[in-house]
């Protein structure tokens, strides 16, 4: 398979949302160029988006919406389940807990974990929070495929190496900083414990920062995508 920009996945995101809408709305087929006039991007990038996993569409006839939506449940591994552990069950990890959509997609939360004796103990969607210190033993007595980070930025860096000594491979990171993959600063090697860990990161203020930038800049948001950027 050739190498996929990271930026088409998050597209291929974008394009399930689109065919579950139109799912709802009873629409059976739908085409590249309506695909990308929802998704605010050329037909020509859908296309090509589409084409590094397949062809699932017919020439002249365009895409059968649950034809569509099943191939991409499918690439984005959402056709199983995945277990996922919450470390930092402050306001925002029980705000994440709390969401409503991730259990239809497959993502089951199997623990939580925090380290303050007020929070450990209590009780968030019928899950006991347990202390950090039991992270390691749990997963080896559970299958746990990703942690969500919803820590202080100063704890993180602790908290993904905690995930990653426990043999957790994915990591969705909400605290604004960059988890570093190697022990040492400016280290260029990634540590062996490491090798092989996905860490994605989900950082509200630098979203802002883009949010302010392109509305100082309209007009270079809304040039047309003829081919893929990072």
């Amino acid at each position: 398979m050739a190498e996929i920009p990271t930026a088409a996945i998050s597209r291929l995101v974008t394009y399930l949302r689109i065919l579950e809408q139109l799912e709802t709305q009873d629409v059976s087929r739908t085409s590249s160029s309506d695909l990308a006039e929802r998704a605010g991007v050329s037909a020509f990038q859908v296309r090509k988006d589409l084409a590094y996993f397949g062809r699932f569409g017919t020439r002249g006839m365009g895409y059968t919406v649950p034809v569509l939506k099943r191939e991409l449940v499918r690439v984005l591994g959402l056709n199983q389940t995945w277990n996922v552990v919450i470390v930092g069950m402050g306001r925002l990890g029980q705000a994440i807990a709390n969401y409503p959509g991730a259990s239809d997609y497959q993502f089951q939360y199997a623990g939580l974990f925090d380290v303050s004796p007020s929070i450990v103990g209590q009780q968030i969607r019928n899950l006991t929070v347990r202390h950090m210190d039991d992270l390691k033993a749990f997963v080896a007595e559970n299958k746990v495929d990703m942690g969500f980070l919803a820590v202080p930025p100063d704890r993180a860096q602790d908290a993904a190496q905690m995930l990653v000594d426990a043999g957790i491979r994915g990591i969705l990171n909400f605290a604004p900083v960059v988890i570093q993959s190697s022990p040492e600063v400016g280290a260029q090697e990634i540590s062996d414990e490491w090798r092989g860990v996905i860490v994605e990161n989900v950082d509200f203020l630098a979203g802002m920062k883009r949010l302010a930038f392109y509305i100082l800049n309209p007009h270079l948001k809304d040039a047309p995508l003829t081919e893929d950027t990072e």
